[in-house]
């Protein structure tokens, strides 16, 4: 995993000082010493290093099941499994990340859950693909490892493209297969990487519900490995192990209370998504039943349609917005934000990545001057999911930024004018250019527009992209619902019919209808 070149002796003996303690686990979980390991322990007979395995003392093991690219194999891996389980070590497993051969893009490009009719799908199949091929190393040497880390670092051979955002958006793409392919294997994962290789190749993607093993490389000074257990990790997630290495061995320690136990599923990373709210990978759709104030959750498949209602809350007709707004919260799941209308109270319910909740928390009062409440997702660039609201008076359009943490930052106001549009959606990265973007109806003439977001909290030229959009009783955006990486557009006829209008980045496909019976609802969002 780590590239060697010198050490010096006082690091090394601070090092192997540090790994002789094998004390185990308390009750408070006290710090843990163990080793990662892979191919270069390997013999040079087999195109190793001929490193040395773990001492003794080694408290646990971290095995690498590829030989540095994903694709290949770790030719030692069954007698490195062997090794760790004869001497009844804790193990868990990692394996590579990168960025597809056109080889690797034309064979397993089409072979995945998402469409392969985008460039983002095709990469998002290929990370996929990339999980498979280490969940089938695993199961060939019988190790069911309790957590799997993607190492996400950059190298010479098989290198991410970098330098623009277009590159660190495909590179997320295939980061994501990786993670749903262990997700859908049954596998928790976690990321390995360090901030500076982890912004080059990814662009400082925030991922806060995804656990993290923080490399602090070579050693700047004695402490920085355990530094790396406090210091804000580069995704933005928990740092559960720090690594540091020398000429011979990588080293690792666990952070804070972490025991080297298994670790619970992550939620799901679906990029430019606010609507993914039971974990399974795919857009959802929520709906309020006005008869009763029922709460459903109709469930994605990834083909265009959705799956049956299923009840996920009762007594929600006391709300007059319902909004799904994504990790406002910062904890990894999607959350949604409701208006009390009595009050104009606004609340987050915290999702918990389940299709269920927990807490919800007051996050504004006085929210009932304004007349709608849009979540377009990360809108002014920071990585954190931002709310818009229109004035109901003024038809001022003001922006209220996520902080992470559940929270929104003081409004600001964005545009003026918009008291003509009787509908406004927070629809994703509708036109590709990877900032979040708003469709909206005119009401006088029913034409629908993209209003493209500029990645800054502003505004590009607005285009029209529909007409006769006055037909339709609701319109919502699921993100994409199809499978293809591009967000889509469902709206209810007047017949309670409800249509997806899917999209390319460059226009409409045929519109195909996904539901019927949908006049009893009174809230899709």
């Amino acid at each position: 995993m780590s590239h060697r070149t010198t050490v010096t002796a006082t690091l090394s003996g601070l090092v192997l000082a540090a790994c002789a303690v094998a004390v185990a686990p308390s009750a408070s979980a006290a710090t843990m010493f163990g080793h990662d390991i892979s191919w270069p322990q390997c013999p040079s007979s087999v195109g190793g290093y001929d490193l040395p395995m773990p001492p003794t003392s080694t408290q646990f093991v971290v095995v690498g099941l590829t030989k540095g690219l994903p694709f290949t194999e770790n030719p030692c891996l069954a007698s490195q499994v062997a090794w760790v389980k004869d001497r009844a070590k804790p193990a868990q497993a990692y394996t590579m990340a990168a960025y597809p051969t056109s080889a690797q893009l034309t064979t397993y490009g089409s072979k995945g859950p998402w469409s392969s009719s985008t460039s983002a799908g095709k990469l998002s199949n290929v990370g996929y693909a990339q999980a498979r091929f280490a969940v089938d190393s695993l199961a060939k040497v019988g190790f069911k490892a309790p957590v799997v880390w993607i190492d996400v670092e950059p190298r010479s051979a098989q290198p991410w493209p970098t330098g623009t955002g277009t590159k660190e958006r495909a590179n997320r793409y295939v980061v994501e297969g990786v993670m749903r392919g262990l997700r859908d294997a049954g596998y928790p994962y976690g990321l390995y990487s360090y901030a500076a290789g982890w912004q080059q190749i990814t662009g400082n993607w925030r991922l806060p519900g995804v656990p993290v093993w923080a490399t602090a490389g070579r050693l700047d000074y004695p402490e920085e490995a355990a530094d790396r257990c406090t210091q804000a990790s580069f995704s933005g997630g928990r740092v559960y192990l720090s690594q540091w290495y020398d000429d011979e061995r990588d080293y690792d320690r666990t952070c804070g209370t972490y025991a080297f136990t298994a670790l619970s599923m992550p939620a799901s990373t679906l990029s430019n998504s606010t609507a993914e709210f039971n974990g399974d990978w795919t857009n959802d759709v929520l709906a309020r039943v006005g008869s009763t104030g029922e709460l459903r959750i109709y469930a994605g498949t990834t083909r265009g349609t959705l799956s049956s209602g299923v009840r996920i809350g009762t007594g929600w007709s006391g709300m007059d917005v319902l909004e799904t707004v994504g990790d406002l919260s910062g904890d990894g799941p999607a959350d949604v934000l409701a208006r009390q209308r009595s009050t104009g109270d606004l609340w987050l319910y915290r999702g918990n990545g389940k299709g269920g909740w927990l807490s919800r928390t007051k996050v504004g009062t006085g929210w009932n001057g304004l007349d709608r409440i849009i979540a377009p997702g990360d809108f002014n660039g920071d990585q954190r999911v931002d709310i818009l609201a229109r004035g109901a008076s003024s038809g001022n359009l003001y922006l209220y930024a996520g902080t992470g943490t559940g929270t929104v930052r003081s409004g600001v106001k964005i545009g003026s004018g918009w008291q003509g549009l009787d509908v406004i959606v927070g629809a994703g990265d509708v036109n590709g250019d990877g900032f979040a973007d708003v469709v909206a109806r005119q009401r006088s003439t029913g034409y629908l527009w993209l209003y493209p977001g500029n990645g800054k909290g502003g505004w590009l030229s607005p285009t029209r992209i529909g007409s006769g959009w006055n037909g339709m009783t609701a319109i919502m955006s699921p993100g994409d619902l199809n499978g293809d990486r591009v967000p889509d557009i469902t709206a209810r006829d007047s017949h309670g019919r409800l249509w997806l209008y899917p999209r390319t980045a460059s226009g409409w496909l045929a519109k195909v209808q996904i539901g019927s019976g949908w006049n009893g609802i009174n809230a899709i969002f």
